[in-house]
């Protein structure tokens, strides 16, 4: 392995510079726990999650593993819109017939609070303990940085931008996710607007790395051995992968998601506010069409509530067309189903590591 690998590894726990990406709602306890296993560095997502249900979830993977493994938590995005008086009805009206082709209620009225309080959620992280904690849309507050410190929690920060990565590496994170614009689901640009930033993996990758003294995980396209070796190439000591690993047998992902990313082109995949209300890469479905044509998107989290209400029941109808399908730039790539197969193709393109899964 090169210098920056060892780095990241040691820092980590770990013996393979591969990190899962956390998926938000479609993480699972087997896919973290087999990816930890293999000598990489599982990651489960916890948007939503309130602490009993953190907690439940991390004994879950403990009891599956007993290697490492990294809980992700999204901070609060203090630039995102207050909703307009009227922003509700108008998002409700544009997504009617969605309602009532799947004989769903429309509901009438967002709750008070659409997710837990990150404070609530960060207070079971650090009773949980994990070996890794990251975090996307921010930096963490120095308390929680504190925090985990104290419990021996290392911590990842996630940068669109070289000033982004700057700023967590002020903010005392231990390492830098730096994610391109070919990466699936969220852009999660903190410092600016995220159709402003959007900056490619081979551009990002070795900026930040020039630009920070911290271990650099790149994402965002990599899919295979060849984007690992580019990676490493350009200084980064691992790689997060999520599409090839959400298309696995393995992940919490539907059917007709994973058929979905099996069949995308590079430029089947567009970045869109439809579904959640926060820019996300994924399938240009046609839920997606008809509420962009619509042209009336609720802000975040008021959006991503009222799509999830059709969402579950689209999910049950087995209707991937009505369904947040999120994916990157390189789903092409991601050509096999089960998690062992990508994570021995991902580490074939790691320096003096080719079949070497499993090697202490």
């Amino acid at each position: 392995m090169t210098d920056a690998t060892t780095r990241l590894t040691e820092l980590l726990g770990i013996r393979h510079p591969i990190v899962l990406g956390p998926f938000g709602g479609l993480s699972s306890v087997e896919l973290t726990a087999t990816v930890s296993e293999l000598g990489g560095l599982g990651s489960y997502g916890l948007y939503g999650y309130d602490a009993e249900r953190i907690l439940a979830t991390g004994a879950a993977i403990r009891a599956a593993t007993s290697a490492p493994f990294n809980v992700n938590l999204w901070l609060p995005l203090a630039t995102d819109a207050a909703p307009a008086p009227d922003a509700f009805g108008r998002a409700v009206a544009a997504v009617r017939p969605i309602f009532d082709e799947l004989g769903v209620r429309v509901p009438e009225a967002p709750p008070e609070r659409f997710l837990p309080p990150f404070e609530e959620q960060w207070d079971a992280v650090l009773e949980l303990r994990p070996a890794v904690a990251s975090f996307v849309f921010g930096v963490p507050p120095a308390e929680v940085v504190e925090g985990a410190r104290e419990r021996g929690i290392s911590l990842i920060g996630t940068a669109t931008t070289v000033d982004e990565a700057v700023a967590l590496a002020d903010g005392g994170v231990d390492a830098i996710v730096a994610t391109g614009l070919e990466a699936g689901g969220h852009r999660v640009a903190f410092r600016r607007r995220a159709e402003q930033v959007l900056v490619g993996s081979i551009s990002l990758i070795p900026q930040v790395v020039d630009a920070v003294d911290l271990p650099v995980i790149a994402a965002g396209g990599i899919a295979d051995r060849r984007g690992v070796a580019a990676a490493i190439a350009l200084g980064a000591g691992g790689v997060q992968v999520g599409t090839a690993f959400l298309r696995t047998r393995q992940s919490a992902t539907t059917d007709g998601h994973r058929r979905a990313i099996e069949q995308a082109a590079a430029e089947d995949t567009v970045l869109t506010r439809a579904m959640s209300g926060r820019l996300a890469r994924g399938a240009a479905n046609r839920a997606v069409r008809e509420i962009e044509e619509a042209g009336a998107i609720a802000p975040f989290p008021m959006q991503n509530w009222l799509t999830g209400r059709f969402r579950a029941e689209a999910e049950k109808a087995g209707r991937s067309d009505l369904q947040s399908l999120w994916m990157g730039q390189s789903a092409r790539l991601a050509t096999h189903d089960d998690a062992r197969d990508v994570f021995a193709e991902l580490l074939a393109g790691v320096p003096a590591a080719a079949g070497s899964v499993g090697a202490a």
